[in-house]
């Protein structure tokens, strides 16, 4: 019997050849869809679960509300996870993490092997206490994981790397140099397996955090925060009561009285606007948006939900193709129905095979869908930046392609089923049923929903591109076109400046500074806290950034100087003097700053220029207050230029930068690049996003295209005696569409309020976004209306335009 219904199924699939070629083409394109999306969001959501003890794992994380908006951070003190490990008995261990700081040899480095005289750029450094390789397991392919963090000077490299400047050999006791300084060796120690792609240690060198000090003293400052702080916590642990009461008491006993011997007012509410809580190891790839100064790329939950959403909804609207062309097929299938019910069929039989002809094509398609989804991988994985594949390693990966198939399937044949086999035989076999109408209320909110959901991913695209477009098109308060970033500059050593002034003397160079504090991400950053001068342990301090500029810096990046002047180096006393933004002279109440002096650590720094407010992190932070003072960190040039050959100028600068350094590689930058590059993910968004948006809406116009040819020709001859009795083209035009506009409009009408929610709270994680106005939703309702009419106007003017005598002559 079952072979008979699929043999059945089979020739009903060849029959109706447009039916099945509908129907096969939008299951494949939305299981295709939802394999893709389904293997990025297993890789998302998989980040960090490889490592044996994850689930004892946390990050420490800082929340402030002192600010006018909640901070929080990843950042505390060197002794934090000492401290942790002696007072509190669920710890196992703590290790910390110090990472993107170009000062200390975090983030990048240029690095000699040996005796080599070459020098070579390398990026993913960090410095890692012994504990972090003990925390996270982390397996050694030479050396002891146990120990090779232990003594000073040591460093891991990666697998990678050792294969990249050792081959096969074996790299212990070799030697690397960090940017040139020969009197401080690094000697390898242990070369680690690669930290796979689903990691948020992004690392290729780990460098001792023993017997290293960042400035005296810091080691046993709890007010100096450069670490990220992990622990692993014993497996009894009560992990909720320990989360709420670790962090205040490590408040009350070590921050605050360390605020308060600082001189710091903020010491006396420190306990009520500050906590300190535990964040999952598991959690950090997707649930760490709102921290900042992250190092790493982090990945948002609210994009991995709202592409399974995306691939839902192609996969529902193909689904509803189905049901609609199924049921709109009545008339073909109900003298079928009827004659099998006659010679003894039952409806239990009947749903068995309309079922099988939904399992059979459903089961074809996910055959196709599954070699389109491998055959688009390599596209997807371009669009996403990420390494991926099938997981066909997965056990559980073939089963539940097989379950979903089945699942689809019945899904998607129920309806039609349960409809086709309840049909009447006395009503089919004497012509009385009316084919194809019964179930039309039903077709109709299907339509609707296709076409709300086709609306929602319209209005969504639309503000997406415009948020993207604003973001790269608005001011940001700096000039970053025509300006070349020149890296390494630090191996120049003292011959930085003379380097700097023969550039500037190139008739197509304007001007030059030398700063690794830029506004652009992965660029140098420290914080510090800020009062008026005397009034240190009276008013709550505020925290702002703290950057080293030289007196080229203001005129090389066009940032504009409202108030007083820039720096001057042949005035001695500006090397105490600072430049402030209009948000530190804002957040200090400040009405007439130049001349006033402001606090930090201790020190008084007297203003003597304010710059208008530039954009220095991403459009999903606020710009912070920001003190800038004369003085250099001298790992990247930015020069402003201004020429049309701008091959031939890099071909001088590079000429210029042999002479300086000739064993190190020239590499530069244009900063309006890297300026996009910190919108890197929102951009791919952007494009992942609209490319599943129009795959949606082609799935959706394919059904729309065939149920109009279906519901035009169950009209042919309403409209030829219509066009007998004098009907225009027009007007039968206007009569077999006006039906669908009108879902379109209910579409619209819908889709409206949903897209709006949904778009408001993805840009609220902006703090400079667009408004969303209502021209979006008319350009929306337009594009839904004109694509619904170009999809249904084939069917439609050929009705039209149809001779009646054809459709008339055997009446």
């Amino acid at each position: 019997m079952l072979k008979n219904y699929f043999k059945i199924a089979y020739r009903n699939l060849l029959k109706s050849k447009g039916f099945s070629f509908i129907n096969l083409t939008g299951l494949s394109i939305g299981i295709s869809a939802c394999i893709l999306i389904s293997v990025y969001i297993i890789h998302e959501t998989s980040y960090d679960k490889f490592v044996p003890n994850s689930a004892n794992i946390y990050r420490l994380v800082a929340q402030y509300n002192f600010g006018p908006k909640t901070e929080k951070d990843v950042h505390f003190s060197a002794n934090m996870a000492r401290t942790l490990e002696s007072d509190y008995g669920e710890i196992e261990e703590a290790g910390r993490i110090m990472a993107n700081d170009l000062f200390y040899g975090a983030g990048t480095n240029e690095i000699q092997i040996d005796d080599q005289e070459m020098q070579h750029h390398e990026e993913k450094f960090a410095y890692a206490d012994q504990a972090i390789l003990d925390i996270f397991s982390v397996p050694l392919v030479f050396g002891d994981s146990k120990t090779a963090l232990e003594e000073p000077k040591t460093m891991v490299i990666s697998e990678s790397v050792s294969r990249k400047f050792f081959k096969d050999q074996n790299p212990i006791g070799h030697v690397i140099y960090l940017n040139g300084n020969r009197e401080d060796p690094r000697r390898i120690t242990g070369v680690m397996q690669d930290f796979p792609t689903n990691s948020h240690l992004d690392y290729s060198y780990f460098l001792t955090m023993s017997g290293v000090e960042f400035g005296q003293g810091e080691q046993e400052r709890w007010i100096q925060s450069n670490y990220q702080t992990y622990i692993s916590l014993r497996p009894d642990t009560d992990v909720s009561l320990f989360d709420q009461t670790f962090g205040a008491t490590i408040i009350k006993k070590y921050l605050k009285p360390a605020l308060a011997a600082a001189g710091y007012a903020m010491a006396e509410e420190i306990e009520d606007k500050a906590s300190i809580y535990l964040q999952p190891m598991t959690d950090i790839q997707l649930y760490s948006s709102d921290i900042g100064h992250e190092s790493g790329f982090r990945n948002d939950i609210k994009v991995v939900w709202i592409f399974g959403t995306v691939a839902v909804f192609i996969l529902l609207l193909a689904t509803i193709n189905f049901v609609n062309l199924s049921t709109a097929r009545s008339a073909n299938r109900a003298k079928e129905v009827g004659l099998r019910k006659v010679v003894g069929s039952g409806r239990s039989n009947l749903i068995l095979q309309f079922l099988t002809e939904s399992l059979l094509l459903t089961l074809i398609a996910f055959a196709i869908g599954l070699v389109l989804a491998q055959s688009l991988m390599p596209v997807f994985q371009e669009m996403t930046g990420i390494e991926l594949s099938m997981p066909w390693e997965n056990g559980f990966f073939v089963p539940v392609l097989l379950l979903s198939a089945v699942l689809v399937g019945c899904l998607a044949g129920f309806y039609p089923a349960l409809y086709l086999s309840g049909f009447s035989p006395i009503n089919v076999l004497k012509g009385k049923l009316r084919l194809g109408g019964k179930s039309g209320g039903f077709r109709s909110g299907l339509v609707v929903l296709q076409f709300t959901i086709s609306i929602v991913l319209i209005i969504g695209t639309l503000i997406i591109n415009e948020q993207m477009s604003f973001i790269l098109n608005s001011k940001v308060g700096f000039e970053k076109d025509q300006v070349i970033q020149l890296y390494g500059t630090n191996m120049l050593g003292d011959k930085d400046v003379t380097f700097k002034e023969e550039l500037a003397q190139l008739q197509e160079v304007e001007s030059v500074t030398i700063s690794d504090y830029l506004p652009l991400e992965n660029t140098k950053r420290n914080g510090n806290q800020f009062t008026n001068e005397g009034r240190e342990n009276i008013d709550e301090s505020i925290s702002g950034q703290v950057w080293q500029i030289d007196e080229g810096y203001v005129e090389t990046l066009g940032i504009e100087l409202i108030a007083g002047r820039n720096f001057d180096a042949a005035i001695v006393s500006d090397q105490n003097a600072t430049i402030v933004n209009e948000q530190m002279v804002k957040e200090l109440g400040l009405t007439d700053p130049i001349g006033k002096k402001i606090s930090r650590s201790g020190q008084l720094n007297e203003i003597v220029g304010v710059v208008k407010n530039f954009r220095f992190d991403n459009m999903k932070q606020r710009v912070m207050p920001l003190a800038m003072f004369f003085g250099k960190s001298n790992t990247i040039t930015s020069v402003k230029v201004n020429t049309a050959d701008m091959p031939g100028l890099l071909k001088t600068i590079e000429n210029k930068w042999n002479e300086f350094a000739p064993n190190l590689s020239f590499r530069y930058a244009f900063m309006d690049d890297s300026f996009a590059q910190m919108y890197d993910n929102v951009y791919r968004i952007k494009t992942i996003f609209t490319s599943f948006a129009v795959l949606a809406i082609l799935v959706a116009c394919m059904g729309l295209f065939a149920l109009s040819a279906f519901m035009v020709e169950q009209r042919n001859k309403e409209m030829s005696i219509r066009k007998v009795l004098g009907a225009s083209i027009q007007g039968i035009f206007r009569m077999q569409t006006q039906n669908f506009i009108s879902l379109i409009l209910i579409s619209l009408i819908l889709a409206i309020p949903i897209a709006y929610y949904l778009m408001e709270d993805w840009l609220k994680d902006y703090e400079y976004k667009i408004e969303i106005g209502w021209q979006t939703f008319l350009v929306s309702g337009v594009m839904a209306v004109t694509i619904a009419l170009l999809t249904i106007s084939y069917h439609a003017i050929k009705s039209a335009m149809i001779n009646p005598v054809n459709n008339l002559k055997g009446e």
